[in-house]
C-alpha cells in the first residue's frame, strides 16, 4: 500500500511510524523545517506503545503536493491521503489537494485526523463522499522534537469509518496497518458516535487545560474545576441531542462516570494540544472544537454559558500573541 500524510506533527509521525513499520510505503508532506529534520535524522516514536526508528532517508517528505508529480507520472498514486493537519489550514490543504487530485488511485480514500467536529465539510467542496473518512484519536501524542512522536497516554483505540454510511471495508486495511504496527485501530460503521464522544472529550479537557496550564489529570484534584468540567459536559450533551446526534452514552451521568474513572486517568500526563499551541504562540483548534457547541447552541437557542466562557478566554488568549 501508498500512503501520504499531510501533517507530520505528532499524530502524523506517530501514525506514519506505524504503517513504515509494516511495510507501507510512506511519504509526507509538511514545511521547509520539519521535512530537513526527518531527512537529517528519520522519524522517531516512542512513549507507550513500541518504540519504531526509521532511519534518515528511508522517506520521502515534500513541501508541496506539487513536488509529488514526478513519482505520480510513474504510476506511484496513493491508496490512502490522510489528513493530519490542524483544523486551522483546512481550507488551504483541501484546496491544494483538490489541484492534485491525480495523486489519488480511482479507489483511493482522503482520511480526515483532524480534532473536532464538521471537519470534513472542507474537503466535500472538492471531493465525493465515496472518498472521504474520518477518524477518532483519543490518543495522547506530542511532540517534542521536529521528528519525533512520543505517546503519553491511550484512552481507546483509533476508529475509522464513513460518516455517509459508505462501506467500512474501504478503509479497514488502514486501520489493520495501523495496529499492527503498535497503535489499536478498529473500523466502525458508526464514525458519528465516535466523533461525538471525542468532542465531549475534547471540549471538556483541552480548553480548561490551557486555561489553567495543567495536564489533565490536575483538573480532577478540586471540586472547582470539576464543577466546570460537569457544566461543560452537561451543556454539549443538551446540545447534541437537540440537534439529533446521539454518543456512545444515553446520559451525563453514565458518561461522566467512564470520563472520571477511566479516560482522564488513561490520559492524566497529557498537556492539551490547545496548551501546546499557545504555548507556541500559534493559533488554536478552538473554532472546531468549544465554538461549534457555542454555534450549535446559539442556533437552538440553548444557552451553553460555560462553553462560551472557555471559548473566549481562549481566544483572549491568542489575541495576546
Amino acid at each position: 500500500m501508498n500512503v501520504l500524510i499531510i501533517g507530520a506533527g505528532a499524530v502524523g509521525l506517530g501514525i506514519g511510524a506505524s504503517l513504515y513499520d509494516v511495510g507501507w510505503k510512506l511519504d509526507i508532506v509538511d514545511r521547509k523545517e520539519t521535512r530537513e529534520a526527518i531527512e537529517e535524522k528519520g522519524i522517531v516514536r516512542r512513549g507507550l506503545f513500541r518504540e519504531i526508528i526509521i532511519p534518515a532517508g528511508r522517506v520521502n517528505v515534500f513541501e508541496k503536493l506539487e513536488n509529488i508529480q514526478g513519482d505520480i507520472q510513474a504510476g506511484n498514486m496513493y491508496d490512502y491521503v490522510l489528513i493530519c493537519t490542524k483544523t486551522t489550514i483546512s481550507s488551504q490543504i483541501a484546496e491544494d489537494l483538490a489541484k492534485h487530485k491525480n495523486i489519488l488511485k480511482e479507489e483511493g480514500k482522503i482520511v480526515i485526523f483532524q480534532n473536532g467536529y464538521g471537519t470534513d465539510e472542507t474537503f466535500l467542496k472538492y471531493f465525493t463522499k465515496d472518498q472521504i473518512y474520518s477518524a477518532r484519536i483519543i490518543t495522547a501524542f506530542c511532540r517534542p522534537e521536529l521528528n519525533i512522536s512520543e505517546v503519553k497516554g491511550h484512552a481507546a483505540p483509533i476508529l475509522i469509518g464513513s460518516l455517509y454510511g459508505r462501506s467500512s471495508e474501504y478503509v479497514k486495511p488502514l486501520a489493520q496497518a495501523i495496529s499492527d504496527g503498535g497503535i489499536p485501530s478498529e473500523i466502525t460503521d458508526d464514525i458519528q458516535k465516535a466523533l461525538w464522544a471525542k468532542m465531549l472529550y475534547n471540549c471538556t479537557l483541552n480548553p480548561l487545560g490551557a486555561i489553567l496550564d495543567v495536564k489533565y489529570g490536575k483538573l480532577t484534584e478540586n471540586k472547582y474545576s470539576l464543577y466546570i468540567m460537569d457544566k461543560v459536559i452537561d451543556e454539549i450533551f443538551e446540545v447534541m441531542t437537540a440537534a439529533g446526534y446521539r454518543t456512545y452514552w444515553e446520559d451525563t451521568e453514565s458518561y461522566k462516570k467512564e470520563f472520571y474513572s477511566e479516560l482522564i486517568p488513561s490520559t492524566c500526563d497529557h498537556r492539551s494540544s490547545t496548551l501546546q499551541d499557545i504555548e507556541r504562540k500559534i493559533k488554536t483548534e478552538i473554532e472546531t472544537l468549544t465554538n461549534v457547541i457555542v454555534k450549535m447552541g446559539r442556533t437552538m437557542n440553548i444557552p451553553v454559558p460555560f462553553n462560551d466562557m472557555t471559548y473566549n478566554l481562549i481566544k483572549t488568549m491568542e489575541s495576546y500573541y
